[in-house]
């Protein structure tokens, strides 16, 4: 007991719009149903979790976060909830303090019962993309200064650690977990073929589709990790939940679950420094920065970026830091500053042509070609001829260079190449080309299941305004507004009117 109220279970609690008696007949009633018909609380108890800080015992914080997992429509872990007994010495900070206000990073060996805590509670929403009141992304900057000092140290991996009362051993999470066996490499040869399918039909289809295989995939390794491998094992393991939890967040950012994909992405970094590799920590956070520029937030982007480039080292490739390269100059196109950009995307052109011949890109880097490239080439431009019209012909250049290096199952890429096009156009003034390649877009949209693409049509739209009265325009102007599915309030806008 802390003494001190507990501020999230309490603001959760006041989201959540129940009664403290009512919250403790319903603790009892999921109870029973978890297979814990014996305990019982009251109205007296639940008012001591959250003004004095008392922790209860397990399994009431499980139960607490499944119900409110329910009542809100999102994950909500026992983290979430300030339910977390801080047992251990260290250098650590308490979740929610000043120094540490999201609750990260949480102890090395809290992170394969996280994993598996918060992908469990993904799984038992019955309801995709329905995202709770209060929902929130943390700031860039808090994040990146709580988690600064975490990834330049290296982590004590769980071969090292002390095997007497290893949490990994233990079932926090406690929903639908198995025994914990050993896998061989052969399992582990086709878990890391899963993660190349998985992504394949990310980058085809978009994330709608798969996202609860590739989490139900993630809580399987969670359970694989709570058992003691040996350290070649425990490493490519590791390395596998770092690969899913960024498909996993970035599908999750795809469909329109942004606070799901944040969490997904931090898990991924933790992952990835729990099997030594730095410079997927490094991507992992990137795919955080993408997400915040997307969602109009690109100050914050900028932190994380910083964050993700150093957390990345030396031990990153010339095409890792490229890719890098190109998500900070389309957060400083964002802003409008394009001496920067210009400058950070000669930098990662630089990088990029250096890396030609050099080592075989990493697995988690194969989706990050010369079209890729020049696609994030045309974004960052394309952003920036909002601030300086100017930009809109290189926009438009990089943009077909990209849909001419394109493979034939990259159609999301495609869709944003047509649509950064397409903007490139109308604000060059030419309407006609521009209606062309936006009607090209249109055509393609209705095979994929992306939020993201739907965001940037939005974006697109705004500009056809200019043109109306234009027959062509119009017509397109209609078409869009019957294409684009209803706005959900978040960050990509609302529904054109």
């Amino acid at each position: 007991m802390s003494g001190q109220p507990n501020t999230r279970l309490s603001d959760l609690f006041g989201l959540a719009g129940w009664s403290k008696g009512e919250l403790a007949r319903l603790v009892n009633r999921q109870a029973a149903a978890m297979g814990h018909p014996q305990l019982s609380t009251d109205t007296s108890r639940v008012r001591r979790w959250i003004d004095v800080g008392e922790i209860p015992r397990d399994p009431v914080p499980r139960v607490l976060a499944a119900l409110f997992t329910e009542r809100l429509g999102r994950v909500v872990t026992i983290e979430d909830l300030g339910l977390v007994r801080r047992g251990r010495a260290g250098r650590q900070h308490a979740a929610g303090s000043t120094e540490n206000p999201d609750g990260v990073p949480w102890a090395p060996e809290r992170t394969a019962a996280f994993l598996t805590e918060f992908t469990g509670m993904d799984l038992m929403l019955n309801r995709r993309g329905l995202v709770g009141a209060g929902a929130a992304l943390a700031a860039g900057s808090a994040l990146s200064s709580a988690m600064h000092d975490w990834l330049h140290t290296d982590p004590v991996l769980a071969a090292d650690a002390p095997r007497i009362g290893d949490p990994l051993h233990a079932d926090p999470a406690g929903f639908d977990r198995y025994e914990a066996a050993p896998i061989g490499s052969e399992e582990l040869d086709e878990l890391e073929r899963s993660v190349e399918v998985f992504r394949a039909w990310d980058a085809a289809r978009g994330g709608g589709l798969q996202r609860k295989a590739v989490v139900g995939q993630l809580n399987e390794v969670g359970g694989m990790l709570a058992y003691r491998h040996p350290d070649r094992h425990q490493r490519r393991l590791w390395g596998v939940a770092a690969n899913l939890a960024v498909l996993a967040g970035w599908m999750s950012h795809d469909v329109g679950l942004e606070p799901t994909a944040q969490k997904y992405f931090l898990i991924a970094a933790h992952a990835a420094r729990e099997g030594g590799d730095r410079p997927r920590a490094g991507e992992a956070l990137s795919r955080a920065a993408r997400q915040k520029v997307h969602l109009g937030q690109p100050d914050e982007a900028l932190h994380l970026m910083k964050l993700a480039k150093s957390g990345a080292g030396d031990q990153a490739q010339p095409r890792t830091r490229a890719m890098l390269h190109t998500i900070e100059a389309w957060a400083q196109a964002s802003m409008g500053r394009g001496q920067a950009m210009r400058r950070t995307l000669g930098e990662a052109e630089e990088l990029f042509v250096s890396a030609k011949g050099d080592e075989e890109p990493l697995s988690w880097m194969q989706m990050f070609d010369e079209a890729d490239l020049r696609g994030m080439q045309a974004l960052a431009y394309r952003t920036l001829a909002e601030h300086d019209p100017s930009a809109a012909p290189i926009a438009a250049r990089h943009a077909k260079e990209a849909l001419e290096l394109r493979g034939p199952m990259r159609q999301r890429s495609q869709i944003f190449d047509y649509i950064s096009l397409a903007s490139a156009c109308f604000i060059g003034d030419d309407p006609e080309q521009a209606d062309r390649y936006a009607r090209l877009a249109l055509v393609s949209m209705g095979e994929t299941s992306s939020q993201r693409t739907w965001d940037r049509l939005r974006q697109m739209y705004r500009l056809t305004a200019q043109y109306s009265g234009y027959p062509k325009i119009d017509a397109l102007r209609e078409e869009i507004k019957v294409a684009l599915p209803k706005s959900r309030g978040r960050g990509g806008g609302t529904a054109p009117a």
